[in-house]
């Protein structure tokens, strides 16, 4: 059927598939029951299914794209499948936008597992979480797997700054911040010209460190999930009010930041009336490939 953008009001770039059709989750319960903690979210709706989350937007006439995070090789935990991800959202394409991860520790193994889930599957981008897999975006290890992505047209999306997985667990859960830094993302964006790239959430502490690198770097988006806007740093505010605002996307975090709060809050954030179409809506569409009279 495809997402018709004449009928739904906004896209979420940023949703994460936490729990398999099995009910396996991605998270021990540690880190998991802190990120909740830490966030505030009723543990009552954080393990939503992929046909759930299909639902909760379509109720709200919204679409996104949904993503597992493959950190098997430093947790143990298996991610939610790729292959799962990209089914449910063909059987949801008015509403769901399937995403891919892959551990970059994967080498060619998983260059060669991206272009089967590009040419099959029809993914549309990939999800890098640095901190969690514990690699710098920039290590050269990992540019097999970036050619790949350039070749096919596939985007990445890369987390950014302070993660909040971890966060108040003893240590942070062993989770190392230094791996964030947006200004790794840099190489990136220099050396793969063609590779779009989304850096999410406010980079925090880095976050003046994250405009200058999309400014400098056309093919770099930044999306404002993981904070509810009120307390979105007022130089990302200006930056996506002026220079940045074809190239800012809204994201929320769902299911740990849900986007009736996101949303809610944005209402009251000063951003210009003509901008606010773009970061909620055509900035995406237009990222994503996506067309009007239910096209995608």
């Amino acid at each position: 059927m495809g997402i018709d953008l004449d009928t739904i009001t906004a896209i979420d770039v940023h949703t994460h598939a936490e729990v398999s059709a099995e009910g396996h989750q991605s998270l021990d319960d540690s880190l998991h029951d802190a990120s909740s903690a830490y966030f505030g979210t009723d543990a009552a709706h954080r393990k939503p299914t992929l046909p759930e989350i299909a639902a909760y937007y379509r109720e709200r006439r919204m679409a996104a794209v949904v993503f597992p995070v493959d950190t098997e090789s430093t947790t143990g935990l298996p991610a939610v499948p790729n292959e799962e991800v990209a089914r449910a959202a063909a059987e949801h394409s008015d509403v769901l936008i399937p995403f891919a991860s892959i551990d970059p520790a994967k080498g060619r193994l998983g260059a060669r597992q991206a272009r089967r889930l590009v040419t099959e599957y029809g993914v549309r981008g990939f999800k890098f979480h640095p901190s969690l897999q514990e690699f710098f975006p920039n290590d050269r290890s990992a540019y097999v797997l970036y050619e790949t992505l350039e070749e096919l047209g596939a985007i990445a999306l890369f987390h950014t700054g302070q993660t909040g997985i971890g966060a108040g667990a003893p240590g942070g859960g062993g989770i190392r911040l230094k791996y964030s830094n947006p200004l790794h993302v840099d190489d990136v964006a220099a050396d793969f010209p063609g590779m779009p790239i989304i850096m999410a959430h406010p980079s925090f502490p880095w976050q003046d460190e994250a405009l200058s690198v999309a400014v400098h770097k056309p093919q770099v988006y930044i999306d404002l999930s993981g904070w509810s806007p009120k307390y979105l740093p007022p130089q990302l505010v200006r930056y996506a009010n002026s220079l940045l605002q074809d190239r800012v996307l809204f994201g929320s975090d769902h299911p740990v930041l849900s986007p009736d709060r996101w949303l809610a809050d944005f209402e009251r954030l000063d951003i210009k009336p003509e901008v606010r179409p773009k970061i909620l809506k055509h900035n995406a569409a237009r990222l994503l490939g996506l067309k009007g009279g239910g096209d995608a």
